[in-house]
């Protein structure tokens, strides 16, 4: 019987259906996170503050709005507007690391439109507000990454998109630097996720196709599928049922794409427990299974056809 028992009765492996009850795809967990590298924030390079500059201002040039370059002991060099003895409106301030900011200042800080060089050769070009990104603007890696949308103190916040340079991209919310809320992540490979996120983790209620066909949709936590959820394959095999941390676990049903169904109790990923299984005739049979294994039947159930055919046999005898 062997194999052909495995095909008939719905053992946990059926020989003509490669690894079939294994959905778990390490690709669901290489979710690419934005990263400044040494994580250098913008203020990190004290676009404003009070530097103390080598130049000496008098009294009637303090009061001009537009002076030469200023040398900063720190040896910063700025050239633009003042008011007062403060950077006020549009100025150009270079560090002797070569990072360097163009744009708009309000009292010493930068504030409104600018862009900023990193001495990397990232680049952020946006709004600002009290030496921070405030409001919308562009981060660009020199890797060729780059984020385009809503920033709160320096830091991703609101709506945004995401692009790298192997083709992943990510559009949607973000809260304090992290993916979180509601987005569309597609990877490298053309894989595709849609739903929930919490803390840069595929997490909720949410929809994930592989290119080969397969999908599933349902419940996340942390990057795994867990709790209630659907999985299809595209020759048209289908589980529906409990997850946990990736893996069947708890009730579900199984159904096979000749018709063949599966109902009952599943175990880190295998049939454990009682279930029942169907045939595509009819026929219901009720066993017991332990980790994948069937170790026997414990009832079965004719099909309803065979039980009507049997009950007018008898009344003619």
């Amino acid at each position: 019987m062997g194999s052909a028992c495995a095909t008939c009765y719905g053992d946990a492996k059926d020989k003509s259906d490669k690894d079939e009850f294994s959905t778990t795809d390490p690709r669901v967990i290489t979710i690419k996170i934005y990263s400044r590298k040494t994580q250098k924030v913008l203020q990190s390079f004290k676009l404003g503050g009070e530097e103390q500059m080598i130049n000496s201002i008098d009294h009637q040039n303090a009061l001009s709005h537009d002076r030469s370059e200023v040398v900063f002991k720190n040896g910063a060099v700025y050239k633009g507007q003042w008011v007062g003895q403060k950077k006020q409106g549009f100025g150009v301030q270079v560090w002797p690391d070569g990072a360097r900011y163009e744009g708009y200042w309000v009292n010493n800080k930068a504030q409104g439109k600018g862009k900023f060089w990193h001495v990397d050769g990232d680049t952020f070009e946006g709004e600002w507000y009290d030496d921070k990104a405030n409001g919308y603007g562009v981060y660009t890696h020199t890797n060729g990454a780059k984020y385009e949308g809503y920033w709160k103190d320096d830091l991703q916040h609101g709506k945004g998109k995401e692009v790298w340079a192997d083709g992943s991209r990510y559009e949607g919310e973000y809260l304090e630097g992290k993916k979180h809320g509601f987005g569309f992540y597609v990877w490298a490979d053309g894989s595709t996720y849609e739903g929930q996120w919490i803390d840069n983790k595929i997490d909720g209620q949410g929809k994930y196709i592989w290119i080969d066909g397969r999908q599933y949709e349902g419940s996340w936590k942390s990057n795994n599928m867990h709790g209630y959820g659907i999985y299809s394959w595209k020759d048209g095999r289908r589980y529906e049922g409990q997850y946990e941390l990736d893996k069947k676990h708890g009730y579900g049903v199984y159904v096979w794409a000749d018709g063949r169904r599966y109902e009952g109790n599943w175990y880190n990923g295998k049939q454990h427990g009682e279930g029942k299984y169907f045939l595509p005739d009819g026929t219901v049979k009720i066993g017991i299974w332990e980790h994948g294994k069937r170790l026997q039947w414990i009832d079965e159930q004719a099909p309803e056809s065979d039980n009507k055919q049997e009950s007018s046999t008898r009344q003619h005898i």
